[in-house]
């Protein structure tokens, strides 16, 4: 009987997964951007920038904006989460890593693989209706989520003000 692989087991077409997929998830982002270019924009949150994992929730609150992001596998010490100045705007980014040890990757020869084992980023745009300088994070259970307050608009004292007639 002929081997159908030198595993002898399915016949290995790409090495790798994200070779095949990748041009693909770059031709939906791109899709996306050209055809809904103010998306982004219009929710302070740019979906299709840099990919789209980790897949994420974005909850609107009377009084924060959460962020729940699905990071299953990754330990929370792998996982950094900065707030960077971008084009005048202000950029959450989530990044991080799922490693496989280099051990598994010599000693096993995989006959189907789909789990994600990367580095990954995710960035969201923080409007000026935010405090970015006061958010809160949790991870547990593989989700992470991000509270961002609200500002609480500045009470403006309406008084009168007479003015003299010269």
């Amino acid at each position: 009987m002929k081997s159908l692989s030198k595993n002898g087991y399915l016949p290995s077409i790409f090495s790798n997964r994200d070779e095949f997929l990748t041009p693909f998830d770059k031709m939906f982002d791109e899709i996306m951007n050209t055809s809904f270019p103010a998306f982004g924009k219009d929710f302070g949150v740019d979906f299709f920038e840099k990919g789209s994992y980790p897949k994420c929730d974005v909850i609107d609150y009377e009084d924060k904006v959460q962020i729940e992001l699905e990071i299953p596998g990754v330990d929370k010490s792998d996982i950094s989460i900065e707030m960077k100045p971008v084009n005048g705007n202000k950029h959450l980014l989530v990044s991080g890593k799922k490693s496989q040890s280099i051990e598994d990757s010599k000693s096993k020869q995989f006959i189907r693989r789909e789990l994600k084992r990367s580095s990954f980023q995710r960035s969201f745009v923080i409007h000026e209706s935010l405090e970015s300088d006061n958010i809160n994070a949790e991870f547990k259970n593989g989700i992470l989520i991000i509270d961002i307050p609200k500002r609480v608009p500045e009470k403006v004292e309406e008084t009168v003000t007479k003015i003299q007639i010269k």
